[in-house]
């Protein structure tokens, strides 16, 4: 199980929730941010530091944001627009800086 970021992060990225990760386990895309579901340990820091609630845990996402569940995992797992492979499992989001791509489901979402 993982923590997921849905549908309020879109166009806020506030980023409260980056600096209190202790894994360094979200990544940045061009609209949204994304856990890294094999590297996120469970630890809840980034739910409550959420300015925008975005943050749930995996069996916890609202209604109607169950789609978010893959999406977060998609962004790992399989080519952004721009990009030739898969990001996989870097590691750590300080390592790779921005992505400056997003999944179908955040891109095609209605800009705020």
């Amino acid at each position: 199980m993982t923590y997921v970021i849905s549908t309020s992060c879109i166009d806020v990225m506030d980023k409260a929730c980056i600096d209190e990760c202790p894994v360094d386990c979200i990544y940045e895309g061009a609209r949204a941010l994304y856990i890294h579901p094999e590297e996120c340990v469970d630890c809840g820091a980034c739910e409550p530091v959420c300015p925008e609630e975005a943050i749930s845990y995996e069996s916890e996402v609202p209604a109607g944001q169950e789609a978010f569940l893959a999406d977060n995992a998609r962004f790992f797992a399989e080519p952004l627009p721009g990009r030739a492979e898969a990001l996989g499992s870097p590691g750590g989001a300080s390592a790779v800086g921005p992505i400056g791509a997003d999944t179908e489901l955040v891109a095609s979402h209605p800009q705020r």
